[in-house]
């Protein structure tokens, strides 16, 4: 598991950098300064999953505290090397924000919590970490790498995912808009069709990989029908649908996706060719 996690998001910087953003690019133009960028939030954003956890240094964690604050919710683990280069990304954030934002990071780590609480102070994090769990992962819609962060606005919804390291400049033009404090971006909104939560999948109209030219819009309909109820064999758990948004690198839900294409065009061709039953009246 852990090698997997870490081979993705090395996977993830190398063909597309850091400023690749979870299937949606912030494009800039010019240098660091005068940076004019694009931010792309849900349209229909939800409400972050609930919880109440003990930070490791004990103190208590509770989605029902940040109404009001941006929030970025951060899956990472201490053998995980971009997440290390993170760390002093969100401290930096944290730090020139505090009180208009909160920073959580929730550690992947089978170590138990004394000892994250020991890498904590030696790294100077300074923003709480809490342990989780299958069944938190479970409720984010899963982790298809570290780290992944979500984005949160004032209102507790998620409104953006980013999988892999990025630039500190992404990050703070989102939190200042979201705050409502000037920014030199455009902002620009989109349907979550899994990119932020996979069971939106089921939502896509296209998908990673996926060709649908040549195919009316009933053996469409068909085939994303099947693609969101047949589950991929590649061990991830996921409906082909999913699978491809979660990794589009994945050669197994690719092949049943032009699989189910073929099966869908083949019962369609018989059923054109089959000769008509019906006999003419007298």
């Amino acid at each position: 598991m852990r090698a997997r996690v870490v081979l993705a998001a090395n996977r993830f910087l190398s063909s597309h950098g850091a400023a690749g953003a979870s299937g949606h690019a912030h494009q800039n133009s010019g240098g660091d300064q005068g940076r004019t960028v694009t931010i792309l939030f849900a349209k229909n954003p939800v409400p972050a999953p609930p919880f109440l956890l003990s930070a490791v240094d004990g103190q208590t964690v509770s989605t029902a505290d940040w109404h009001g604050k941006v929030v970025l919710l951060t899956f990472w683990a201490t053998w995980c090397p971009p997440c290390r280069g993170e760390i002093p990304v969100l401290i930096d954030l944290a730090t020139r924000y505090a009180g208009r934002i909160e920073v959580i990071g929730v550690s992947m780590d089978d170590a138990p919590p004394e000892e994250l609480k020991q890498f904590a102070v030696m790294a100077g994090i300074n923003y709480p970490i809490v342990m989780g769990s299958r069944e938190m992962v479970a409720e984010y819609g899963g982790m298809p790498a570290l780290p992944t962060t979500f984005i949160m606005n004032t209102d507790g919804r998620i409104v953006q995912k980013h999988v892999g390291l990025y630039p500190e400049y992404v990050y703070e033009t989102e939190i200042r808009s979201l705050l409502g404090l000037p920014v030199n971006a455009k902002v620009e909104t989109f349907t979550d069709t899994g990119q932020i939560f996979l069971k939106n999948a089921a939502n896509a109209t296209e998908l990673p990989g996926v060709d649908f030219k040549g195919l009316t819009p009933e053996q469409k309909a068909t085939v994303l029908k099947r693609l969101n109820s047949e589950l991929c064999s590649c061990g991830c758990g996921l409906t082909i649908a999913q699978c491809r948004v979660n990794d589009s690198t994945c050669a197994t839900s690719k092949a049943l996706a032009a699989k189910i294409i073929q099966e869908v065009l083949a019962a369609s061709h018989a059923s054109s060719a089959a000769p008509s039953t019906h006999t003419a009246s007298p």
